[in-house]
C-alpha cells in the first residue's frame, strides 16, 4: 500500500511539496447521481423549477467549484485548470440525474479531486434547485472514474453494479 503523502513524518498533516515535479498533462472524470421521484425528474425536463434551469444552474455550480478545490479541501493545491467540462444528464432509469465531470491541468499534481469537487457541488446544487419538490432526493455514487498522467500513471474504475 502506499505512503500517505499528506502526512509528514511525525504523522502531522502537510501540503506536498510539488516544486521539483514535472508538469505533464493529467484528467481525472468523476460522477454523481441524484436519485429522486419521477414527478421532481419531470419537473426538471419540462423546466417548470420555480428556482429556474436546474441543469444549467447545476452545470455552472459545478465547474466553479472545481476552479475553487483548493479553498474547500485544506491541502490541496491552487492550479491553473485548462479545462473543466461537467454534464448533468436526467436518468430515467434512477430515475435522477446523472452528473459527470472532466478536469484537465498541465501541472505537477492531478485534479481528482477538482472532478470530485465539481460533481459533488452540481448534485448539490440540483438538489437545492428542486428540493422544495423531493426532500427525500438522495445524492449517491460520487467516485472517481479515471485519471490520468502523472507518475502514478492511469485509473480507470469498475463499472457500477
Amino acid at each position: 500500500m502506499a505512503s500517505l503523502t499528506h502526512l509528514d513524518a511525525a504523522g502531522a498533516a502537510n501540503m506536498v511539496d510539488v516544486t521539483d515535479k514535472p508538469a505533464t498533462d493529467r484528467t481525472a472524470r468523476a460522477e454523481g447521481l441524484v436519485v429522486m421521484l419521477p414527478d421532481t425528474l419531470r419537473l426538471i425536463r419540462q423546466g417548470d423549477a420555480k428556482k429556474g434551469d436546474v441543469l444549467g444552474t447545476a452545470r455552472l455550480a459545478g465547474i466553479m467549484a472545481a476552479k475553487r478545490t483548493h479553498e474547500l479541501i485544506p491541502l490541496c493545491h491552487p492550479l491553473l485548470l485548462t479545462r473543466v467540462r461537467v454534464e448533468c444528464e436526467p436518468d430515467d432509469a434512477l430515475p435522477g440525474i446523472r452528473v459527470t465531470a472532466e478536469v484537465r491541468v498541465q501541472g505537477p499534481t492531478g485534479v481528482e479531486m477538482e472532478a470530485l469537487t465539481a460533481v459533488s457541488v452540481a448534485c448539490l446544487t440540483v438538489y437545492d434547485m428542486v428540493k422544495a419538490a423531493d426532500r427525500a432526493m438522495r445524492i449517491e455514487g460520487v467516485r472517481l472514474l479515471a485519471k490520468s498522467g502523472g507518475r502514478s500513471g492511469s485509473f480507470e474504475a469498475e463499472p457500477a453494479p
